[in-house]
């Protein structure tokens, strides 16, 4: 009797499974005021169909209105850092917006999420690269880390968070030039090799760079961590949040905050805002960092606007009665 060999036992009869398109993700971390809003502008300039996340730590947001003239999704999450203690609210948010570009019309074509300037980014990737519902929907493509040359190095020894945002990034993207000296850029490039030694580096003059240089740089392999990741240790830093009712004059608003970056160097990390004067309707955009008041700008017009000036300030530690020393210090301007 011949042998009958039964050859189907060698194929698959099911249909295969459906690919998954996966939505590309990129991650701007960077220390407080080292321009990453500022290189994120830029970018949506060049890359319009974006979602935005953006973790800001005090609990008034102020970034988002940076981003007024994009009309792009925007979601941010506040009082709280990303990588700890508003890490929870990421998954629910990123299945949503998979939802919405799932409905078909598919209103984006990347996801860009811009963490706070004291979040370590490894939570992010976590939840990236190991939770499997998000993992099969969203690519990893890129981390990228800013930082200012203004910045003293002393910082990555003060703060681990500093350390952390470049040791993970695929690329680092030094800002503020114009700010510094030649032999600070020298020193803080040394410092940048040392903790991101296979990183790709890049400059932004003015905050222009090539926008093709960070969207489209090829994946880098990324070892997934065999435990799950620990509790990160509480950052120290404490925010505060003041309201001006009515506008003021800059003179008198820009003598207050440069008495207390004058006066609190160490301790005042950043401070931004967005304030009004009596001379014009649009608002004033307030930024400070590293004991440095920067220029302020002013911000185009918009419907929701409701007048209301409002300053976040992020020290490291609590400083008592700051707000109440900002105050007095206002009141005191209004009579030089």
């Amino acid at each position: 009797m011949p042998l009958l060999i039964n050859h189907m036992n060698n194929y698959s009869l099911s249909r295969p499974s459906k690919m998954i398109e996966r939505i590309p993700v990129f991650i701007i971390s960077g220390f407080l005021g080292s321009g990453k809003t500022t290189l994120l502008n830029r970018l949506l300039s060049h890359a319009p169909k974006s979602a935005v996340i953006i973790n800001e730590f005090g609990t008034t947001p102020i970034d988002q209105h940076l981003l007024r003239e994009h009309k792009v999704p925007l979601s941010t999450l506040v009082g709280g850092c990303l990588c700890c203690q508003v890490i929870g609210s990421l998954t629910p948010l990123l299945k949503n917006l998979r939802m919405a570009w799932d409905s078909g019309d598919r209103p984006f074509e990347r996801v860009i999420i811009e963490t706070s300037g004291v979040a370590n980014p490894e939570p992010v990737l976590d939840i990236l690269l190991r939770e499997r519902w998000i993992a099969k929907r969203y690519s990893l493509q890129s981390v990228i880390a800013t930082v200012s040359a203004s910045m003293d190095t002393d910082h990555f020894d003060y703060f681990p968070e500093a350390q952390a945002q470049i040791a993970w990034a695929d690329t680092v993207v030094m800002t503020q030039t114009d700010l510094a000296t030649a032999e600070a850029i020298a020193k803080l490039d040394a410092r940048l090799s040392a903790l991101a030694p296979a990183a790709t580096r890049l400059t932004a003059v003015q905050g222009e760079l090539d926008h093709n240089a960070l969207l489209n740089l090829p994946n880098k392999f990324r070892r997934l961590r065999e435990t799950e990741l620990p509790e990160l240790p509480d950052h120290g830093f404490s925010s505060i949040t003041l309201q001006l009712e009515h506008p003021l004059p800059w003179e008198r608003i820009q003598k207050a905050l440069e008495y207390l970056v004058a006066h609190y160097p160490k301790q005042l990390i950043r401070l931004k805002g967005m304030v009004y004067t009596p001379e014009q309707n649009q608002p004033l955009l307030v930024q400070g960092a590293a004991g440095r008041l920067y220029p302020a700008t002013r911000l185009p017009v918009r419907a929701s606007d409701d007048g209301i000036g409002r300053l976040v300030i992020i020290t490291q530690g609590g400083v008592k009665d700051l707000a109440e020393e900002l105050m007095a210090q206002l009141r005191v301007a209004a009579r030089i």
